[in-house]
């Protein structure tokens, strides 16, 4: 029993990737079966690319602002600046992205270049160089990786999705040649469409978390060391003041410490065990983005191989109609002004309320993940690891919102896009309210109250974090998918990228708001009412989506 426990403890984040990979692998049959059988050939390369891309991605976003904290030694607020500011850039850099690709008309030669671009910023990132504590030339060489993967993401994503977007107005337009009812049955796969290319991008997601633990972890075992989430900032501390920390602290470091394998501590003081332990540890991070530099390259070969087979926005429209609107003349432009102006201002009050679900969604990579670091019981489960929750719950739940759509749609109970995601936003707040309700019983303080570290008895299982994002996955896949249907649908021809790019700036703006994060999870004197600020915010979202619904629904219907 102690072989199989200690077995366990060293091997947990693979062990956990196993077990998962054997649950969703079911589902990811079912997943490629129906996009074969029912979508446009083109759907799976696409999303293959995407998925091989996003797993690069995760790898380094699941880790980023822990490795920034563990690298560096700043706090979580100046990680937490750094972090959002790099997933604004990240977002927001598509819309330049889309709009190189619909002035060259070059989808295809763009997205090439975006993958070959975060390559680059990948390999940077690996290079494990040190220079001590805080702000310092290699906090700047990281952040020129960060906008060189950002520059090439913008680049990348939002046309792969115009792409998709356009392999749909083809499939379309080849139903129409059959008649009403084959074009009806293929304008309904287009939400289910962008709904499996979305599950292959939290494939990706679902296994790219595990990867930079496993390595570190071999790398911290490789010189007889051993994984400890509270060891890197304590070790910081003691190196840059060891007079200024707290007694409370200090013991904390000495108690972390006589933990460690006796090699490693055996005759060597306290200040060169924690440079050595910091340097250590990142350096096993560092190697891990060799494999996100991988992803990119696999998923470059992938695109590469399948290009010929995939369609180019703009230049191929789905009917004669449409292929007078790709080249307007002046009169077709006064006479289609209206329409455009009623699918833009639609567009933009739908991306207005989007901005405030991915300030309160991605917190995950901020204060979900600093909560999941001080909070959660991690001595066997590193906190990155957290972040695989939600991709794995997209993965298991997406078949099921799918069902419920569908069984609505054909009891003549169809919801709205906008309905969805006003449904959505108050799921949303659902998980933010159960945070409330679990720090207030619990008696969460701010972090900073605990001297360091929370001691393991105020901790709670990792049950907590499961909860939490079950609420936010099913809020997610009642918004972000279908709302990428929706651009794609609503989007006039001539700028299809350009949408798709507005569509990631309203989630850049989100974004950059994430940075609010660190500020209210650790200024509040009470941990409830952080998530209290998050609930309020969701819940008043919801009820702006509510009062826009029925002209929002009137607009999209008169589209359509």
């Amino acid at each position: 029993m102690d072989f199989i426990t200690n077995l366990w403890n060293a091997n947990t984040p693979l062990f956990m990737l196993v077990a998962g990979l054997i649950v969703v692998t079911p589902f990811i049959i079912f997943y490629v079966r129906k996009a074969l059988k029912e979508h446009p050939k083109g759907l799976i390369p696409a999303a293959l690319s995407n998925m091989g891309e996003r797993f690069g991605y995760y790898i380094m976003n699941a880790v980023l602002t822990l490795f920034i904290c563990s690298k560096f030694g700043v706090p979580d607020k100046t990680a937490g600046i750094m972090f959002a500011v790099f997933y604004f850039l990240i977002y927001v850099l598509s819309l330049p992205g889309g709009i190189i690709a619909d002035r060259t008309k070059n989808y295809k030669g763009t997205i090439i270049t975006g993958l070959i671009v975060m390559a680059v910023g990948y390999c940077i990132l690996s290079i494990p160089v040190f220079s001590g504590h805080g702000f310092s030339w290699v906090m700047v060489l990281t952040m020129l990786a960060l906008i060189i993967i950002a520059c090439g993401n913008g680049l990348f994503k939002g046309n792969l999705q115009a792409v998709v977007g356009q392999l749909y107005d083809d499939f379309e337009a080849e139903a129409a040649k059959q008649g009403s009812e084959a074009l009806a049955k293929a304008k309904e796969k287009r939400d289910t469409g962008f709904q499996i290319f979305y599950v292959f991008i939290n494939i990706g997601g679902v296994i790219a978390p595990f990867i930079a633990p496993i390595i570190r972890n071999w790398w911290l075992n490789a010189h007889n060391m051993v994984y400890n989430a509270d060891l890197p900032k304590l070790c910081h501390d003691f190196v840059a003041n060891s007079d200024a920390m707290k007694p409370e602290a200090v013991a904390n470091l000495t108690e972390l410490v006589a933990k460690q394998p006796e090699l490693a501590t055996q005759g060597v003081d306290m200040t060169q065990f924690c440079d050595s332990y910091i340097t250590v540890f990142n350096t096993g991070v560092h190697f891990a983005f060799i494999a996100s530099v991988a992803a990119m390259l696999i998923s470059l070969t992938i695109f590469l191989c399948t290009k010929k087979g995939l369609p180019n926005p703009v230049k191929k429209a789905s009917s004669a109609a449409e292929e007078k609107a790709v080249t307007y003349t002046a009169e077709e432009k006064a006479a289609m002004a209206k329409e455009v102006k009623q699918r833009m201002a639609g567009l933009y009050a739908v991306l207005g309320v989007c901005v405030f679900f991915w300030f309160a969604f991605h917190q995950n990579g901020e204060s979900l993940a600093l909560f999941a670091r001080d909070f959660i019981q991690n001595d066997a489960i590193p906190p990155e690891i957290m972040q695989c929750i939600n991709p794995f719950f997209v993965i298991i739940l997406t078949p099921i919102i799918m069902w419920l759509f569908a069984k609505l749609a054909r009891s003549g109970k169809e919801v709205s896009t906008p309905k969805k995601i006003a449904f959505g936003m108050a799921i949303a707040a659902c998980a933010y309210i159960f945070l409330v309700a679990l720090s207030g019983v619990a008696g969460f303080n701010s972090p900073e109250y605990y001297n360091g570290s929370v001691p393991l008895d105020v901790k709670v299982g990792p049950w907590a974090l499961i909860v939490t994002y079950f609420f936010l996955t099913v809020a997610e896949l009642f918004i972000s998918p279908l709302g990428l249907s929706f651009v794609s649908k609503i989007a006039p021809k001539h700028i299809q990228g350009i949408c798709q790019g507005l569509w990631l700036s309203a989630t850049a703006i989100g974004n950059l708001l994430i940075l609010l994060g660190p500020y209210l999870y650790n200024g509040m004197p009470k941990l409830w009412m952080c998530w209290a600020v998050f609930a309020v915010i969701c819940l008043i979202a919801m009820a702006v989506m509510f009062g826009m619904l029925k002209w929002l629904e009137k607009i999209t219907a008169e589209k359509q």
